[in-house]
């Protein structure tokens, strides 16, 4: 029987009876042990020897961490537990312990393990993740007590690895920073910009209908929102650690926003999901307690945004079947941390409450072909019988009203548009620019009447201002036609059309007037300058464009999960429990 089994079977059953080996009596009394493994023996197959051996080893094991735990409060040396290769020619595994800063990099950590054991060229492992040369040890979240494996490599190896590991670094800090550059784009457009040639996004409620909040908050929020459909993209692809980076990010942005907006919205709880989703991918066991408060931030999300027993969802959406999958995941995620908190109780009846959702929510294939045979896509399909829990007919007449709102919404949509093109054009025709009236139509929301008259305020209090600055250089002495002209030439900058005059005796310089055709010399400048503002606007459309290929055409999108992934972590779950009731059994 292997070691690492035996001393789980052992932990669980000292968790069972609520035993602690690193206090009295066990301390000094040894005969309290001998008694102990008489009692395991008869409950497991273990020997007498193997488990006397194996509670003396767990009993070192904690009264190391305990002290450990101490001097890291105290000084901030960590404690770490290296999994050492196996020496030539033996079998069993080794294991050592180091004490480090957590804020050293990985290449100093590697250096202080070559000179203790003696090895050369070897990678460092914590939970499946090779930690990188050049970062810090607290930012590849190496803790206290972390069990980091020493993996020996040939010295050619290590050498790819480290640059692959830096390429891959340095496309994910790119392809992170395009992301963060495209969205931030996008949350500084209004819509005042025609659609048509410059995207925006728009916070809407669940009917379509445009919400008015605060324009910091409409920012935040649409970089929050967009983090996370990157994220989620990057789920699907189950690349976890980049996916991780985007909705941490959209985590940070969401909190920039009322935390009354939070409350009414599921988007902030489905996010909590998805965070402690990753960290249970990339086996980040250490992230427990934060994966723990992210869930009871969901939970309660969930029971304000959809009210008891889903009674708000139902009123709002007419269905509540397909919100079930969210609750599947918070509950197998909870049975997971219940796990690792040795709380065998509440892990089954939790997965117990996964394995009833899982029953409802996986669709018939019959039902499925059904619908897509009369033109619904597998999504349409799969959304709709989910949410009429299983009922093919009733989820026909809800993907169809679907597809009629989306119709209904796409038209209102272009007539509005239609309307806004004709009211810039009237306002054109009046005098004003195209920007000034499209401008003044998004403040006034469409209202023309009310544009009309916010321009001509702007352009009388413009007039008047100009009107100001002429009276004051004709106060000077100053000829009309000569203070007109240089207040225009300087842009109605009253101290630079003052100086100008007073350079000149009075008098605009003609070339300034009748300004000669420009040289080649003269035209580089602008040429060079209109060249760069066209390159750097095209990069920012691609950069717009691109991470609007991350936003899902669906708006439930989120829900539409195919559960594979669901259904390999019940199993494990399962398959742990089974053998931690068969151990102590």
């Amino acid at each position: 029987m292997e070691e690492k089994h035996m001393q789980s079977v052992l932990i669980a059953l000292l968790r069972q009876d609520k035993v602690q080996l690193w206090t009295e009596p066990f301390i000094s009394d040894q005969q309290k042990i001998i008694e102990l493994a008489q009692k395991y023996v008869s409950v497991t197959e273990f020997t007498l020897e193997e488990v006397i051996s194996t509670l003396e080893s767990i009993r070192a094991d904690a009264s190391r961490k305990d002290e450990g735990n101490k001097q890291f409060k105290e000084t901030a040396v960590a404690s770490l537990e290296l999994h050492l290769p196996k020496r030539e020619g033996e079998n069993k595994k080794r294991k050592g312990h180091l004490k480090a800063k957590l804020d050293i990099t990985t290449k100093e950590l590697k250096k202080q393990i070559s000179e203790e054991y003696g090895l050369k060229h070897f990678n460092l492992i914590l939970m499946g993740k090779t930690l990188s040369p050049g970062k810090r040890l607290d930012e590849q979240n190496v803790k206290n007590n972390s069990k980091i494996m020493v993996l020996v490599v040939s010295s050619e190896q290590e050498k790819n690895e480290m640059r692959e590991e830096e390429e891959k670094k340095r496309q994910q800090d790119e392809g992170f920073q395009r992301t963060q550059k495209g969205f931030q784009l996008l949350s500084e457009r209004d819509g005042s910009e025609d659609p048509a040639s410059t995207p925006y996004l728009e916070i809407a409620d669940q009917k379509g209908n445009p919400l008015q909040i605060p324009d910091s908050e409409r920012k935040a929020l649409i970089q929050a929102m967009g983090f996370h459909e990157k994220g989620r993209a990057l789920m699907k692809k189950r690349n976890h650690s980049a996916a991780l980076t985007h909705l941490l990010e959209a985590d940070e942005q969401f909190n920039k926003c009322n935390s009354a907006l939070l409350r009414t919205v599921d988007n902030y709880a489905v996010l909590q999901l998805d965070v402690v989703w990753c960290y249970q991918a990339l086996q980040q066991l250490e992230c427990l307690y934060d994966a723990r408060q992210r869930l009871e931030r969901a939970e309660d999300c969930f029971q304000r945004c959809y009210g008891a027993h889903q009674s708000r969802l139902q009123q709002i959406k007419g269905h509540t079947g397909g919100e079930d999958v969210l609750f599947l995941r918070l509950y197998l995620l909870q049975s997971l941390l219940a796990y690792h908190d040795g709380n065998k109780n509440q892990a089954l009846n939790k997965l117990r409450n996964v394995e009833e959702l899982l029953g409802q929510l996986c669709l018939d294939p019959d039902k499925m072909l059904q619908l897509m045979t009369l033109g619904f896509s597998e999504q349409e399909a799969r959304l709709g019988l989910r949410a009429c829990r299983g009922d093919v007919n009733e989820a026909e007449r809800l993907i169809s009203q679907r597809k009629k709102e989306k119709k209904e919404l796409k038209e209102r949509e272009q007539e509005k548009r239609r309307r806004r093109l004709l009211d810039i054009n009237t306002l054109v025709e009046l005098g004003f620019s195209k920007r000034e009236a499209a401008r003044a139509l998004h403040q006034t929301r469409g209202d023309l009447d009310k544009a009309y008259g916010v321009l001509l305020d702007k352009a009388e209090a413009h007039g008047s201002h100009d009107q100001t600055n002429l009276d004051q250089l004709l106060a000077l002495g100053f000829q009309e036609d000569m203070a007109n002209s240089a207040l225009r030439i300087m842009g109605d900058d009253l101290a630079q059309a003052t100086q100008m005059l007073l350079d000149n005796q009075g008098v605009v310089p003609p070339d300034l007037l009748s300004p000669s055709p420009p040289s080649s010399s003269s035209e580089e400048p602008s040429t060079s300058s209109d060249s760069t503002a066209s390159a750097r606007s095209r990069l920012d459309e691609d950069l717009v464009n691109e991470v609007l290929e991350d936003i899902p055409r669906h708006e439930e999108d989120y829900l539409d999960l195919t559960l594979d992934e669901e259904k390999e972590l019940m199993e494990e779950i399962r398959s742990r429990l089974e053998k931690q009731s068969s151990s102590s059994g």
